[in-house]
């Protein structure tokens, strides 16, 4: 695929006819789009989203917005980072064609009351743990999927259960979109990049690396260990270290993000993944690890 041309410079849209407006017109030039939903606070792990759909379509559509309906605590979406101009600027470097910057009123001009019959795959591990948040993704993803009607998404594997439930919102909803899952982009002490990480005090920042180092330790331990076995390893591991607090460590198959009890209770083409959130601080980190040999 093409890159944009040098000489056209990125559009900032703020409302849902001018997007549509943008996307009929490629669509009328016979180019293929890509969308890259994000919530802003944009890191190096959003931007390897955005090359990623620079180089498999013609045009890129990023959309930027703190999605009200998915956070079940206020306090988390009143200190959720907001950096526009700074986003603007990294989009426009990724050679993003337009940037989707809506209001809340725009987005919402009422309530939306639709609640998605998600199943199994939001019911667990934050579904459980968030009332409502997959159901918030879902109509916030669907609003974007109707609206842009991409060839293909793309999403961050660091939310690993919100791409199994944003397939299954796309399946009940009848979208013929690629849904493109992404590896998680790490820092160099191995801490999954996130949003969240700017919250984290020096302290916390030193520390918070422990979450993935324990679990790559928890491959070996899953040589000679049941899941069950493994979880508890990695729970009291985590724990040990000053700051962390884990809220869940659950170790699912891949495709259902059901527990499995036995390394082998897996589906066709499924993998077992372990799945964590830890507390640093009062900042929630989210990170998981494929058991590809467990």
């Amino acid at each position: 695929m093409s890159g944009r041309p040098d000489e056209r410079t990125m559009e900032i849209i703020r409302t849902v006819g001018d997007l549509r407006k943008f996307v009929g017109e490629a669509r009328a030039a016979g180019k293929s789009v890509g969308l890259v939903p994000t919530m802003g606070a944009l890191h190096a792990g959003h931007m390897s989203l955005m090359h990623r759909a620079r180089k498999e379509n013609d045009v890129v559509v990023a959309s930027v917005f703190v999605n009200p309906t998915q956070f079940n605590n206020a306090q988390d979406l009143k200190t959720y980072p907001r950096t526009e101009a700074a986003d603007v600027a990294q989009l426009e470097s990724a050679g993003v064609d337009a940037a989707f910057i809506p209001s809340v009123d725009e987005v919402y001009p009422e309530p939306d009351t639709r609640v998605f019959d998600l199943g199994g795959v939001a019911e667990v591990m934050e579904g459980k743990m968030r009332p409502g948040h997959f159901n918030g993704v879902a109509q916030i993803v669907s609003k974007l999927f109707g609206w842009v009607m991409p060839d293909r998404a793309y999403f961050g594997e660091k939310d690993f259960q919100q791409i199994a439930v944003i397939r299954k919102m796309a399946k009940l909803e009848g979208f013929d979109i690629d849904i493109v899952d992404c590896p998680i982009c790490r820092h160099d002490d191995g801490l999954a990049m996130s949003s969240r990480n700017v919250r984290l005090s020096a302290e916390q920042r030193a520390v918070a690396p422990k979450i993935h180092e324990v679990l790559v330790k928890s491959l070996d331990w899953a040589a000679d260990s049941t899941p069950g076995e493994v979880k508890k390893k990695v729970t009291e591991a985590i724990n040990g270290n000053e700051w962390l607090d884990t809220e869940y460590y659950e170790i699912v198959d891949s495709l259902t993000m059901q527990p499995i009890e036995n390394w082998s209770d897996l589906g066709d083409g499924a993998v077992p993944v372990g799945c964590v959130t830890v507390y640093c601080g009062d900042v929630r980190l989210i990170d998981n690890i494929k058991y590809i040999n467990g």
